[in-house]
């Protein structure tokens, strides 16, 4: 094992992020990848690994790694080959994995790509060094309740379409790794590549990192694994670097090695000795023949790309007036994209939609731990709500009420104006006695307010709101309490 004892001032990261790819079925049988469907049911000779079944390449796989060889401006391979990874362990049945492996004259799908991300407000280069298909192995379910122990294993995974993607080690920090990763993720589901669902394991991520001298070359590399969201990937590789710096600043060596990170200890702990290139004696699959990639199957390829996130953020600029912060949060994922623009189709006021979007939506979305695809809010009954409160029916202080009662109960908001009788009183006689009894109440703000101090109404108009429920339209109580009180 290579060991390093020099003291070191700047950190180098390098991610290998695995993506489960958005087929149908698996990459070399036809058995589907339903997500969360019974232990072992998703199954056949191919993926079982059995002897005499043979792999068929998944068309749709290798289409979904092209878009996204292209999206990360990769250089695709005219000639690439699949290669054997030998290696054993229980949740792989053939004892090797169908991958591809960059040496010689052996290439991957795609190399040499880009993709440029901002942190701290400073445009950052990432380099992607490969773009490779490969399958997944099956799934180990620890503390599965046996008698003896043990662990389980589920092979409804193995064999389903995966896409390594790995980068150069440009990366400096935790909060750089944090943003390209959300910035990749973000690529991949508007590219329709994936679903990009840590939680699910569509998305998985590697980390390599060490500590060198500035300009000096590499420093002793870990590798951590189990990072099951992005924010546990930035946590993870801040406790390495400083285990590391540690390590460091005893003398100590630091050891190549494989870690994993553990969640609720928040530590990093070895696993085993790091693999290197020739520890899986890596082959060419001889029942796969070289995957061939023309000219003109990239260029169909090309145009069956969607709108990437930065062009969408963009026209939203130019097209709806945003502000680039406002254009960056409404583009955070394809679905809060589309929404937006289903709900401005129907309500033609860009900034009051992505108002609403941007602040008690997503308030509502955090506070519930749910993605806007997860409640039962549409753009149809948004846009109802806004025209609403345009007409005059409702204020807006109800329709945040109305919004949150969309939500959680899945119904039209003209339903629960009507059933919570929460019609706003624009009434100016039925106004005007609810606006005499707080200024009989409240001598010392209606003192504050006749003697030039504006500020004060405020405190009224909010005694008013609060007699009638809300309901009260604030403009009407504004006029009738500065037709009263201001001369």
């Amino acid at each position: 094992m290579a060991k390093q004892t020099l003291v070191h001032d700047e950190t180098v990261i390098g991610l290998e992020i695995h993506v489960q790819l958005l087929t149908a079925s698996k990459i070399f049988c036809g058995c589907a990848t339903t997500f969360g469907a019974p232990p072992n049911t998703l199954t056949c000779p191919v993926c079982l690994g059995l002897p005499g079944a043979l792999p068929v390449l998944n068309r749709r796989a290798v289409e979904l790694g092209l878009r996204t060889a292209l999206a990360l401006n990769c250089r695709v391979a005219p000639r690439s080959q699949f290669h054997r990874k030998n290696y054993f362990y229980p949740d792989l049945p053939k004892n090797y994995q169908i991958s591809q492996y960059q040496y010689a004259d052996h290439s991957p799908l795609a190399t040499d790509g880009r993709l440029e991300i901002v942190v701290e407000d400073r445009r950052l280069e990432v380099g992607i060094r490969r773009v490779h298909l490969e399958e997944d192995t099956g799934r180990l379910v620890h503390d599965a309740g046996l008698s003896s122990g043990g662990s389980l294993i589920d092979f409804n995974r193995s064999g389903v379409a995966l896409m390594e993607i790995v980068t150069e080690p440009d990366l400096r920090s935790p909060l750089q790794a944090r943003e390209f990763l959300t910035a990749l993720r973000r690529l991949l589901q508007f590219a329709e590549v994936s679903t990009g669902r840590m939680e699910e394991g569509t998305l998985r991520c590697d980390a390599n990192v060490s500590l060198q001298r500035r300009g000096g070359p590499p420093g002793t590399r870990t590798e951590v694994k189990n990072m099951n969201s992005i924010r546990s990937v930035e946590r993870a590789l801040a406790f390495e670097i400083e285990r590391q710096r540690t390590l460091a600043a005893r003398g100590e060596a630091v050891v190549q090695e494989t870690r994993h990170w553990e969640e609720h200890r928040e530590v990093t702990f070895a696993s085993r000795a790091k693999e290197e290139a020739q520890d899986y004696r890596y082959f060419p699959e001889p029942d796969l023949v070289p995957l061939v990639v023309d000219a003109a199957w990239i260029e169909q390829v090309r145009g069956l790309v969607p709108e990437l996130p930065a062009a969408r953020r963009d026209r939203f600029i130019a097209v709806f007036g945003l502000s680039p912060y406002d254009a960056e949060l409404l583009t955070a994922t394809p679905t809060t994209a589309a929404f937006y623009e289903r709900a401005v189709a129907l309500f033609p006021h860009p900034k009051t939609i992505a108002n609403w979007l941007i602040g008690d939506v997503t308030a509502h979305l955090n506070e519930t731990g749910r993605d806007l695809d997860q409640v039962a809010l549409t753009p149809h009954r948004l846009s109802a709500l806004l025209r609403l409160i345009d007409d005059g029916t409702i204020s807006g202080r109800i329709a945040k009420d109305v919004l949150v009662e969309m939500i959680r109960e899945d119904r039209d908001p003209a339903a629960i104006i009507e059933t919570r009788g929460l019609r706003q009183i624009s009434d100016q006689d039925a106004l005007a006695q609810v606006v005499d009894a707080v200024i009989a109440e409240h001598p010392g703000p209606v003192a504050e307010v006749r003697a030039g101090k504006a500020r004060a109404i405020g405190f009224l108009v909010g005694q008013v709101m609060k007699a009638t429920g809300g309901r009260a339209n604030p403009e009407a109580v504004n006029r009738l309490l500065r037709s009263r009180l201001v001369s």
